[in-house]
């Protein structure tokens, strides 16, 4: 759990509030008076549904987790709680809402500079393990998209926290340019059964029946290679031809991770060549680059590893600083698509062992 900071008070006992009626028009009449919601319809938080969903959470309601940037707004278990309600949570999604938070809430995330650039950035949240069967995730067909409530509400229930409690509100708190259909709901479930390696968790050392993965960055970028033969090489050099983007906030920074969903087609050829998760990462690091005039005419300012500094103007640079950057997890059902999700750049990923 991130350190709270001694200034912040360990409790927080929100106010409570009257609504004239427990209806989608009495809701919407209170939250416009206070500059509030989605713009979407939002279930009322009343205690009875709150209640529910605490029942899903170990500890004091109202103690002091963390806070979130940029407003340092205080994140309680109640009060996700009742952001969760109003984006239709079912109750055993809760844990999910809370670790998704409290991942965001690492300071490798940057959640203060991913709240308030004017890149289109938004948290993407991965559910592994165990909740995703017994919580109704969706790990097929369709993962990123509709028609899933707990997919839906859950990267609901992180916009709205980040709406109401950090601050992130579109003009203020969050200056993205354009803002993205992402910053709506942007949540997806590992699809275990047709992953040919290890879990992601237990990839990046994580242990746990259940956990969940944060990645602040763009859309998904689709990537699509239906050859008969499914040969790695060219399934990976489509990969890599759409991770050479000037025009991604990673371009000119090293540190920049991206997320590489394959499609489990895509994962099955790839492994039946023998190739391990690193593999795929390694050839990619290999195989998206660029000459490093391109990136110097580009760009005045390079944060780059110095190794890259001090290269000549042919040589081919690659899209982040090191292989490991480059994370790769599998997601959604059949058919030859595998997906890039580049991060914004001065952001870390983060999993976390599913709790509440």
């Amino acid at each position: 759990m991130t350190d709270v900071p001694t200034t912040v008070p360990t409790r927080y006992e929100p106010e409570l509030a009257e609504l004239a009626a427990d209806s989608p028009e009495a809701m919407w009449e209170f939250l416009a008076e206070r500059g509030m919601g989605d713009g979407l319809p939002v279930v009322a938080p009343t205690r009875e549904r709150v209640d529910a969903m605490l029942e899903h959470a170990e500890g004091d309601a109202d103690e002091v987790l963390f806070v979130l940037q940029p407003r340092a707004g205080l994140v309680t278990r109640r009060v996700v709680a009742v952001n969760a309600v109003m984006a239709g949570c079912p109750p055993e999604t809760f844990p999910v809402v809370l670790t998704a938070l409290r991942a965001l809430a690492e300071p490798e995330v940057n959640i203060r500079g991913v709240n308030a650039t004017t890149h289109l950035v938004a948290p993407m949240v991965l559910v592994h393990g165990e909740v995703v069967r017994t919580a109704g995730f969706n790990a097929g067909v369709g993962a990123f998209g509709p028609g899933n409530r707990a997919n839906a509400t859950v990267g609901r229930a992180v916009r709205l926290v980040m709406l109401h409690v950090a601050g992130a509100w579109p003009g203020s708190g969050d200056a993205a340019t354009h803002g993205q259909p992402a910053k709506y709901t942007f949540c997806a479930a590992e699809n275990l059964e047709a992953t040919p390696w290890e879990s992601y968790p237990a990839s990046r050392g994580v242990d746990a029946a259940s956990a969940v993965t944060v990645h602040c960055g763009e859309g998904p970028h689709n990537v699509h290679d239906a050859e008969a033969d499914g040969d790695p090489a060219l399934i990976l050099d489509k990969i890599a031809s759409a991770m050479t983007s000037l025009g991604q906030n990673n371009a000119p920074i090293s540190q920049g991770e991206y997320f590489i969903v394959l499609g489990p087609e895509h994962a099955a050829s790839i492994a039946e060549r023998a190739f391990t998760r690193k593999d795929v990462s390694s050839y990619l690091f290999d195989r998206a680059r660029l000459p490093a005039h391109v990136f110097r005419r580009h760009f005045q300012e390079l944060a780059w590893a110095r190794w890259m500094k001090t290269v000549d103007d042919d040589h081919l640079l690659p899209m982040t600083g090191e292989a490991d950057n480059i994370r790769v997890v599998v997601s959604g059902g059949p058919g030859k698509h595998s997906l890039v999700v580049p991060s914004w750049g001065m952001t870390r990923s983060v999993t976390l062992p599913l709790g509440g």
